[in-house]
């Protein structure tokens, strides 16, 4: 009783925080400052029909029940998240449709995020479920971190969903027996998250920005030292963590044969997600966009995606798909709450980008890290780090159109406030904490909803909502994303 009620009361004090971010953001949406154009660009005019701050209400209420639904009403909330899901981000698409001027245009954008990012996801899970890896070797602190530093690495090449859906089940098959609650933290920590922020291939926030024009190595330039300090720390810490649980032996070090794979025929139909990829408009010139041709929500991307998905499961061994225990439960989950999650975040997301755009100046590299670091949290990141992308950019008097603009942004400006940061740190900060930040929850990125789900089909024990939160991820990637900030955004 004792617990449930801590529980409770930290789930009740997240919640105010998220509230208050919510209410801070809209006021400062609404305080529109004026500028001095000898020092900075004009502010961009925000528009008269911007959403009202109750309407993010249905966000706040979508979060309580992702909270308490799997901790306080389990059954219920089984039987019935998509149709919550669903019916609150109903009521926010139905306000957007007829009392926000261009909010048809803003729901169909929406919905093209959202079939983009279903796409990508779903594809990278089907694909991966068809391929199983055995690891001949039990788990000890030190295969566990080779294994997690290992799935980092892929990460960048198969983005986070991909390396988090091919290693998240061996992982557990080695520790059988031995598996904690942590194992399952640090692998979305290291593996989901962190990992991937080397290249834009890696997490969404990043691909987004390479779309836009960052140019595609910056990301590997740039990051590469927080990169590595983060890791290193993670994985000295789950060593730590690791070894205990070992009461101090390095348990089935020894090894008992090699790594074997099969369904190696499914590695082609990765090769075709993250080609597929690159098959935009925006990478290469000149490329046909159905949703201008045709006025579709999805483009040529998305369709091979949905229709490698389809062709590795058809042609999938299906002893390999049992093997892998694999169900489309955990997608399922996805595709119903982040469905929800992108309507119901659209006002939140609308009054952030006000407030970068509006107060742009006031914002240093400091506050963007902490913003962008904190919202993508608890939001989508990529959205995130393209609303406060927009508002370093204003800060510069730069435009996110402008993919020459942005190249320029990257490759480094003077401010035009003096003594101020580099363009360059700015988008660095911004980069950094839209990736690393989106560990803190599990709906901070998608992988993490995922191998949360895998290992609780396989009964393994898996922290709750809040829990995750104040026992794993408050208390240890906070200090972590402080020393960053000390060490390379304090300005």
């Amino acid at each position: 009783m004792k617990q449930s009620r801590l529980d409770l009361l930290l789930l009740f004090f997240f919640l105010f925080v998220a509230v208050f971010f919510g209410i801070n953001g809209a006021l400062f949406a609404a305080d529109v400052v004026e500028i001095s154009a000898s020092t900075v660009a004009p502010a961009p005019e925000i528009p008269g029909n911007h959403p009202p701050l109750w309407l993010m209400t249905p966000f706040v209420f979508l979060l309580v029940m992702i909270a308490t639904g799997p901790l306080l009403y389990h059954r219920l909330w089984e039987r019935h998240y998509p149709k919550v899901s669903v019916g609150f981000g109903s009521l926010v698409a139905c306000y957007y449709l007829f009392f926000i001027e261009d909010g048809v245009h803003i729901l169909e954008n929406t919905f093209e995020e959202y079939l983009s990012f279903i796409a990508l996801i779903s594809s990278l899970f089907v694909v991966s479920g068809g391929i199983l890896i055995t690891i001949n070797r039990r788990g000890s602190p030190i295969i566990n971190a080779s294994l997690l530093f290992f799935g980092a690495l892929i990460a960048n090449v198969i983005g986070t969903t991909g390396a988090s859906m091919l290693l998240i089940r061996p992982y557990m098959r080695i520790n059988a027996g031995r598996l904690k609650a942590f194992h399952i933290v640090f692998f979305i920590f290291i593996v989901s998250n962190i990992g991937g922020a080397l290249t834009p291939v890696g997490d969404p926030p990043l691909f987004l920005g390479f779309l836009k024009g960052v140019p595609f190595f910056w990301v590997l330039s740039k990051v590469w030292l927080p990169w590595i300090v983060t890791l290193t720390l993670l994985l000295v810490m789950f060593m730590i963590f690791d070894t205990r649980v070992a009461n101090g032996r390095i348990n089935g070090a020894e090894a008992e044969g090699g790594v074997r794979i099969a369904g190696l025929k499914n590695f082609y139909f990765l090769a075709l997600v993250i080609a597929a990829v690159f098959l935009d408009p925006a990478v290469i010139r000149g490329f046909p966009s159905l949703q201008k041709l045709f006025h579709l929500p999805f483009g040529i991307r998305e369709l091979i995606m949905f229709g490698v998905a389809v062709a590795a499961y058809n042609a999938a061994d299906r002893s390999v798909l049992k093997a892998n225990e694999f169900n489309f439960e955990p997608i399922k989950e996805v595709a119903f709450l982040f469905i929800g999650i992108f309507a119901t975040m659209i006002p939140a997301l609308e009054l952030i980008g006000y407030y970068a755009k509006s107060h742009a100046e006031q914002l240093s590299v400091s506050r963007f890290y902490w913003l962008t670091g904190a919202l993508s949290g608890v939001l989508d990141n990529a959205p995130t780090y393209l609303n406060f992308f927009a508002g370093a950019l204003g800060k510069f008097g730069l435009d996110i159109g402008s993919p020459e603009e942005i190249r320029s942004f990257a490759g480094g400006l003077n401010s035009p406030v003096q003594g101020d940061a580099s363009s360059t740190l700015y988008l660095t900060a911004i980069s950094v904490a839209a990736v690393f930040f989106g560990a803190l929850t599990y709906i901070g990125n998608a992988p993490n909803f995922m191998v949360k789900n895998i290992a609780a089909q396989a009964e393994v024990d898996v922290p709750d909502f809040m829990e995750y939160i104040y026992k794993y991820s408050l208390p240890i990637l906070l200090p972590i994303f402080f020393l960053l900030w000390l060490l390379f955004f304090n300005y």
